[in-house]
């Protein structure tokens, strides 16, 4: 028996694109800041993955509320984001050159600090002076760009990305929502139930596929969950 095509678009199952830069971009950011030992950062990165891996599970397995987790914390994500870009720019008497963002537990700076594009890193002795004969002095010299712009231009992406996310999220849950509203008449429709009882849902279960990752009817998905 040939299945029913979907009436609805499942843009999650079908076009996986977005969600793929969502989690590179967030796994670019987390390799930088464990480069650097950004201890803050490291901590708010896991968090973001977490939540990315979270709302793109309830993309595929139809599950609304864990991708409306994901909108809610993409403003969260927003927030701090702006904070790093203030931090950096040294607004409202933040310093880039403080210890805030290893929790005042080494004074380490970002990874482009010493590695961005350009930069040559040197390093002097210092045997001339008492007590220092096995420290060296670190200088880095010719970058083309300044590792503080170039922190805010991550954060500045990260924004971007989170603002699209937020989008793609509340349009998600609206084709989910939609899809639900127009299958509410089959809930209570015993005839309903017993096609899904007889369609072999269970090849679904054996390939270890989501209901809405086959070709069955979404009305159909609704009532299988």
């Amino acid at each position: 028996m040939k299945q029913p095509q979907p009436s609805g678009s499942l843009p999650a199952s079908q076009d996986p694109e977005f969600p793929n830069i969502v989690k590179l971009a967030a796994l670019e950011r987390q390799v930088f800041d464990f480069l650097g030992y950004q201890w803050a950062p490291i901590l708010a990165n896991f968090l973001h993955i977490i939540i990315v891996i979270l709302g793109l599970f309830g993309t595929i397995q139809y599950r609304p509320r864990y991708i409306v987790v994901y909108a809610i914390w993409t403003a969260v994500w927003v927030t701090w984001n702006i904070f790093i870009i203030c931090f950096y720019l040294e607004v409202g008497g933040l310093s880039k050159d403080s210890e805030l963002l290893t929790f005042n537990i080494s004074r380490h700076q970002s990874w482009w600090s010493e590695n961005g594009p350009g930069c040559v890193r040197k390093e002097a002795s210092m045997s001339g002076i008492r007590g220092l004969d096995n420290h060296s002095y670190i200088s880095v010299i010719g970058c083309a760009l300044e590792y503080r712009y170039i922190e805010v231009m991550h954060s500045s992406f990260q924004i971007l990305i989170a603002l699209v996310g937020f989008v793609y999220a509340c349009y998600v849950v609206s084709v989910f929502t939609e899809e639900e509203d127009s299958c509410k008449y089959l809930s209570t429709d015993p005839l309903a139930k017993v096609l899904v009882t007889f369609i072999s849902l269970s090849d679904v279960c054996l390939s270890g596929l989501s209901c809405h990752q086959t070709s069955f009817h979404p009305c159909l998905c609704v009532l299988w969950h």
